[in-house]
């Protein structure tokens, strides 16, 4: 069952948003553009798996428990891009330290993000929408910021291509939220378009001092 923040705020009704889309045309739209992306882009999957395996051993993807729409959780699929170093007591690295050139190199031109594309074929995801996030984030978000759950989440969206890693979390939440009160196909259209060139430019790969983001501890303010 969803978690009782998620579950009260899913009720609300945005007035912007294009609704007999976001709740039926969009996971068409979803199926469309994702399954012949899927076998378009095969045989760059299977080398991107074979460098991996080669350049990081195994495992070569990295699934991890996050939060899906109205927070139920699924196991997301990514390239593998971090070594599995350790400190003299067995503990693991900070990320940024074991992320290799090769990993940088797979972020910076989302290569890894590649194997999600089988997460929007099951329905896990969408391929415009709120990044998946941690599960254990779930009773952090403000019931506001709660409300990127609204919609599945995606491998690309608002926030993403309007400073990715490089927004704090309140600010990138925010644009969630935004895209979860105006989803409509244009937005979604508008969102691949700027994604391209995002990825074309390696914008906002990762926050300063940090792999990616540093951990949401929750909503500067309080009382929100």
């Amino acid at each position: 069952m969803p978690t009782d923040a998620v579950e009260v705020v899913a009720a609300d009704k945005p007035k912007t948003q294009s609704a007999w889309y976001a709740n039926g045309l969009k996971r068409v739209f979803d199926l469309a553009l994702s399954v012949p992306a899927f076998l378009a882009l095969l045989p760059v999957i299977l080398v991107v798996a074979l460098c991996v395996r080669i350049r990081l051993g195994s495992p070569v993807l990295f699934r991890q428990a996050r939060a899906g729409r109205y927070g139920q959780p699924f196991d997301v699929y990514k390239f593998r891009s971090m070594t599995n170093q350790t400190d003299a007591a067995g503990n693991l690295l900070p990320d940024a330290q074991r992320l290799p050139p090769f990993g940088k190199l797979l972020r910076s031109l989302s290569l890894d993000e590649l194997p999600q594309l089988w997460n929007v074929i099951k329905g896990d995801m969408s391929l415009i929408g709120p990044r998946p996030l941690l599960t254990r984030y779930l009773d952090r978000y403000s019931p506001e910021q709660a409300r990127r759950h609204n919609v599945r989440p995606g491998i690309t969206g608002w926030a993403q291509v309007n400073g990715r890693n490089t927004v704090d979390w309140d600010a990138r939440f925010a644009m969630d939220v935004w895209y979860v009160d105006h989803c409509s196909l244009w937005t979604d259209l508008l969102i691949l378009w700027k994604t391209i060139t995002c990825v074309l430019r390696r914008e906002g790969v990762s926050a300063d001092n940090h792999a990616t983001m540093e951990e949401f501890m929750g909503p500067k303010d309080s009382s929100t």
